[in-house]
């Protein structure tokens, strides 16, 4: 398994040096490639499988055994999924109205990043000490990244991690899950903008080849491959408990509907990839007020508005879906030469029009909608009215689609749940209804904690660039942070 650039300057990339990347030299986005086809047979021999043991399956589909053995990939993975607070890692829901919700936020931090980041993170960290060395990660959040990240590393001895936020964007709890962490090697800013507006310096910053070989620069954004690959199992873990595959034991096989809450579109660029490993999905990006997926899939017309709309839904707030190159690059037949001049043009004018052919392609793999913050209201109030369960904002822009979209005779669906609605509480008031705060959210609003402000107008690139320099520095005379537990 090689991979390569979706702009078309980089092939042959071993998994090793795209783990430890971000965005390639040439600007794009690592993808395989080549995607694995997965038989019926081999879908039904994993029909009974737990989460962990799909997400070691998907994993040694795209990592190579003489890179990292089977053995110490399960151990890796299994050591990495090993502190969820249910036994199954995630847990199906299954409500009134053929209404089934996968929840994926039972990590540490309350949200499904947890899931590929506490893996990513233990695989980085089986390079690093295999190698002896360190690493130094930049990560820009729209709220539940930052603080999954820093909670996934800060028990390594080999990373450091710089993670800048949107003040004032994020909720109390994921500001916090960030700021108290008061470990050397954990170093916070708030910047005064969007999420949007951060990509902007981490994309130079990666973009300078120096700098990420000098200083050991990486992401964990879901512009890391390793953050998609593993979000490969979500899709299939749902397909095998939900599309009714056990009672088709000869046929053709069965269909699923999975309605993802859309961002920065990692989570459906995993749907886009599982589809075409053979797995008959139907996708639906189902976005906020920040709608420009929802517009590319409807119209092709794939432009940002001219600010960032601050919604309940704030995790998804976000008008440049970095991911969705990964699903140009996958729908055009890995087309880097039209991917490139499409992206650069949207680098530069924030708005182009996807080619004929792509948008059609792109709207039969997908459907899409947008959800006002009335919408999300309803919905989750809606949800606790007819099952006694409560939906954070972000899962009730998906089950929206469930109650605007009637299911046939016959069709399976599955809502994704990307966070626990107790980190956001404000959004659950909205909606007339009480939260069951848990013991660990409780305790963040007593700790102490520790971070930096960007203001507007100053130069976030040059103080995350002196941050960067500073913390290999300090590696340089010997010194680590702190000692790994």
């Amino acid at each position: 398994m090689r991979y390569c650039s979706t702009r078309g300057g980089v092939q042959g990339w071993g998994f090793r040096e795209v783990l430890f990347s971000g965005y390639a030299p040439d600007g794009g986005m690592f993808m395989p490639e080549t995607v694995p086809t997965l038989t019926p047979d081999t879908l039904r021999s994993w029909a009974s499988l737990s989460y962990p043991q799909l997400v070691q399956e998907v994993c040694a589909l795209f990592i190579p055994d003489d890179l990292v053995p089977r053995h110490d990939l399960d151990a890796v993975l299994s050591g990495a999924l090993s502190q969820f607070s249910v036994p199954g890692v995630v847990r199906m829901a299954q409500l009134g109205g053929g209404l089934s919700v996968l929840e994926l936020f039972h990590g540490e931090t309350l949200a499904f990043k947890d899931l590929a980041m506490t893996c990513t993170t233990r695989l980085l960290d089986y390079f690093l000490q295999r190698e002896s060395r360190r690493a130094t990660v930049l990560v820009g959040t729209s709220g539940d990244t930052g603080g999954s990240a820093i909670r996934g590393a800060r028990g390594l001895g080999g990373v450091d991690v710089v993670v800048v936020f949107p003040r004032g964007r994020v909720t109390a709890v994921q500001e916090k899950h960030m700021t108290t962490c008061l470990e050397d090697n954990v170093h916070v800013f708030a910047a005064d903008g969007s999420s949007d507006d951060i990509d902007v310096p981490l994309r130079r910053l990666f973009a300078d080849q120096s700098l990420v070989r000098d200083h050991g620069l990486m992401s964990l954004n879901s512009v890391n491959w390793c953050r998609i690959l593993v979000q490969l199992a979500h899709f299939l873990y749902a397909y095998l408990r939900l599309s009714g595959l056990e009672r088709t034991p000869g046929g053709a096989l069965p269909s699923l509907e999975v309605v993802v809450p859309t961002g920065g579109a990692g989570n459906i660029t995993a749907g886009c990839i599982v589809k075409q490993m053979g797995v008959p999905l139907r996708l639906v990006a189902m976005v906020n007020a920040n709608d420009i997926v929802h517009r590319a899939v409807r119209s092709g017309d794939f432009s940002m508005a001219t600010e960032v709309k601050q919604t309940l839904a704030s995790a998804i707030d976000i008008q440049d879906p970095y991911n969705m190159e990964r699903v140009f690059w996958l729908l055009s037949g890995r087309d880097g030469l039209l991917v490139k001049g499409l992206m650069e043009e949207f680098q530069r004018s924030h708005k182009i029009t996807l080619p004929d052919a792509l948008h059609s392609k792109l709207s039969s793999v997908m459907s899409a909608g947008s959800v006002t913050d009335e919408g999300i209201v309803g919905t989750m109030r809606r949800c606790w009215e007819e099952n006694h369960y409560l939906l954070c904002p972000h899962t009730a822009v998906a089950v929206w689609h469930h109650y605007h979209s009637p299911l046939s005779p016959g069709e399976n669906r599955c809502c994704m749940a990307t966070a626990s609605p107790a980190k956001f509480q404000d959004a659950v008031q909205k909606a007339g209804l009480t939260v069951d705060v848990p013991e660990e959210v409780r305790a963040l609003e007593k700790m102490a904690t520790r971070y930096e402000n960007l203001e507007l107008g100053e130069d976030w690139e040059r103080r995350l660039r002196e941050r960067i320099e500073s913390v290999t520095s300090v590696r340089q005379r010997g010194a680590l942070f702190y000692s790994p537990v």
